[in-house]
Order: structure tokens, then sequence, then C-alpha cells
């Protein structure tokens, strides 16, 4: 398997798009690569699109073929991933797999997804049909409703009272606030850069003990890139950033998990996964972007991932541990809180901020220094069904 290399990144701004169509995003961020790469239409030999719903966002199957068709690609293979919040980065997991294969050498991969013109009510029904449809759609279970069990369940697992944990997830909003207001691609540009914890707290009580600002927002937009065979990098750019490892695991419906829900091994066996193939361990990543929807999905993931002990997270988040100039710098784009949630582009979204940092062309105030060396990405789909996870780096293996 050959060695594959990032050479350019395309990124919509998220938040609400009332003039242009998921197709459309994609195009846009698609194009965006393309010309951050060098690259022209008819060198792409193959497209990966990572969409969940739209379907139902637009009524538009077989989204793939139409991003094809609106980038004027002709007929060259297309392939839609739907991971639920996960599309994208299992998108971008097989594209480097075809490249490193040697079936392709130049492939465009991203995702996309328009979920605001649903609004609340039906977005909220449809993002949980990645649930169990049989078992617990039918129960009311949302996802508000996943992570405020998991914040109980966390409390109760570690002995840390209730109040005390919404403290301490209250400073991952806080964070992913701040960063998220730093980056002009983001939904909540300029907003809640000086959200204090109390903040936090008396936001409106969504599930408890989750409120309002412990969640990340609906949201709409687009991320690609292009991917080549490393050995072909430096024909496109000076700074290539090369996939180390890839990782992908599976869950189930939750009633199988049990006290597993704060410790998913979906999350386990993928991250091992994808360090294994990179050679490298938590202690060799230098940044992280996250699947943060919820607060206390972050402070499960960082242990899930093997960044913190089991029950050390909530204090590593309140203690900066993961901020700029912290042990392992987290989400520093804003992640799904701060920069926003656009279901099929988050993953793509999440690569695209790590390239920008390894490139040191992250926002002012954002950007880890010194250059990161390596980052890693973690992405859920449903309730842990799909966990994908991307190490990357500035050197090849």
């Amino acid at each position: 398997m050959r060695d594959v290399a990032i050479i350019g990144v395309g990124h919509t701004k998220f938040g609400k798009w009332e003039t242009k169509t998921a197709v459309e995003l994609f195009a846009e961020a698609a194009l965006q690569a393309m010309e951050d790469a060098g690259v022209e239409g008819k060198e792409i030999e193959a497209l990966f699109v990572g969409s969940a719903l739209p379907d139902f966002g637009e009524g538009q199957a077989m989204i793939n073929v139409h991003c094809t068709s609106e980038l004027g690609l002709g007929q060259i293979p297309s392939t839609r991933f739907e991971g639920a919040c996960a599309s994208s980065t299992v998108a971008i997991r097989d594209a480097h797999m075809w490249v490193a294969s040697g079936e392709f050498d130049v492939v465009l991969v991203g995702g996309t997804e328009r979920v605001l013109p649903m609004g609340t009510p039906l977005a909220t029904r449809t993002f949980a049909m990645a649930m169990h449809a049989v078992s617990e759609v039918p129960a009311g279970l949302t996802f508000p409703g996943v992570f405020a069990l998991v914040a109980m369940l966390y409390s109760k697992t570690y002995g840390i009272p209730l109040e005390k944990l919404r403290e301490k997830m209250a400073h991952v909003s806080v964070q992913n606030h701040r960063h998220g207001a730093l980056n002009p691609l983001a939904q909540f540009y300029r907003k809640y850069g000086d959200l204090k914890v109390e903040d936090v707290l008396g936001s409106r009580m969504v599930c408890d003990p989750l409120t309002l600002l412990d969640c990340c927002p609906f949201s709409d937009g687009a991320a690609a890139l292009v991917l080549c065979a490393a050995e072909k990098a430096r024909k496109y750019t000076d700074t290539p950033v090369y996939i180390l490892g890839t990782g992908q695991g599976t869950g189930g419906a939750m009633g199988r998990f049990g006290e597993e829900l704060i410790r998913p091994p979906s999350r386990v066996m993928s991250a091992r996964m994808a360090l294994k193939k990179s050679g490298l361990e938590p202690k060799d990543i230098q940044i992280l972007e996250l699947h943060d929807c919820f607060t206390p999905a972050e402070i499960i993931a960082l242990e899930g991932m093997g960044f913190f002990e089991w029950g050390k997270a909530a204090d590593a988040v309140e203690d900066g541990q993961v901020d700029i100039g912290g042990k392992i710098p987290t989400n520093m784009s804003g992640g799904l809180i701060g920069k926003g949630h656009p279901i099929g582009a988050t993953g793509a979204s999440q690569v695209c901020m790590i390239v920008e940092q390894m490139r040191g062309n992250a926002p002012k105030g954002n950007q880890v220094d010194p250059v990161p060396e390596t980052g890693m990405t973690d992405t859920m789909g449903g309730s842990f069904g799909t966990l994908s996870h991307i190490v990357l780096g500035r050197s090849r293996r």
C-alpha cells in the first residue's frame, strides 16, 4: 500500500445557507480544494461524498452523482457514504484506501449537508433515525437524551456530583465557543467569545443536565479535500499533509452497551486501529479535532482515545489541559459546538482544520505554536454506531 497525501482543502462557511443547495455547497468547497491543490478537473479520477440526510433535507438521493455533474467531472466513479455524523470521515478513509491501493492517483473527497431548512422538530427526528428504530426511537430517545444519559452515568461511575460535573462540562463549551469566535468559517464566528461557565449553566435546559450551550447547533455547510499518491504530492504543493493511519469501529443499540456507554468499544477499537497503523501513540499526537456534539461527548472521547485515564478527562478540561498551550490542544477550530455541525461535512471539516494547523494557516489566536507535526480526528456517527479516526502528519511514515 502506498502512502497518501492531502494536497488541497476547501471549506464553506458553516451556518445557515438559504441560497445554495447541498450540491452547490459541495461544489464550492471542492473547487476551493482543487484550486488549493493546483489540480484540474480532468485529473480527478474518482469522487467520494459523505452526506447523511440529503433525502430528507432536500429530497435529493444519489447526491454524489449530482456533485460530480455540478463539477463537470464527467463519468468518473462517484460514491455516497452514509455513516450519520461520521459520513465524510468514512468517505475519506475509503478514498485513502483506493489511492493507497494504486487504483487511483488523484481523488476528490468530502462531505456536505443542509439541515437547517428542516426546522428543529424534523431535524431532531431525522437525526434520531441513526439510533435503533425499534427499541430506542419509539421510547422517545433523541441525541440530547443519549448524552444526558452519558453525563448521568459518568457522574455516578466516577463519583463526581452532578452539579460539579456540569461545571466541568461547561468548560468544554466555553473553550470551544472561544475558538469558534476566532474562526471566520465557524457558525458562531465573533459570537460567544467571552462566554462564562455561569452562562452555560444558566442557558435554557434542553435535556437535564444538558443546557442549550452544552449542545452543538444544527448547521449547513461543506468541506472537501484532494488526495493523491504521496510520491506525486510535491508536484502539486510544497506543504503536503500525509494520512498516516485510519480506523473504523462499529457499535449497536445502546441497550447492549450498559456501563460501556461512557467507554464505547467502537471508539476504543477505531482509535487504536488508526494509531497502530500510524506507528504512533496518544502521547505523540500534538493536536486533536474530536466529536463534541455535546459537552460530555468531548470528555468521554478524550478518554476513549487514550489521551486521559478513565474518569480523568473532566478534570483535565477544567484545568485547561486541552486548550492551546495544554497537553493536547483540542478543537482549536471551535469543534462542533463552536464551528457548527453539518452532519455529512463534519469529518472532512475536522481534517481540513488539522491541515490548516499543520500549514501554520489557522486563524490568529487558534494556531498552535510550534506548528504541529502530528494530528488526529475523531468522528462519531449515531449513538456510537460508527466511529472513525484519521491520524495525520507533516512527514511520511
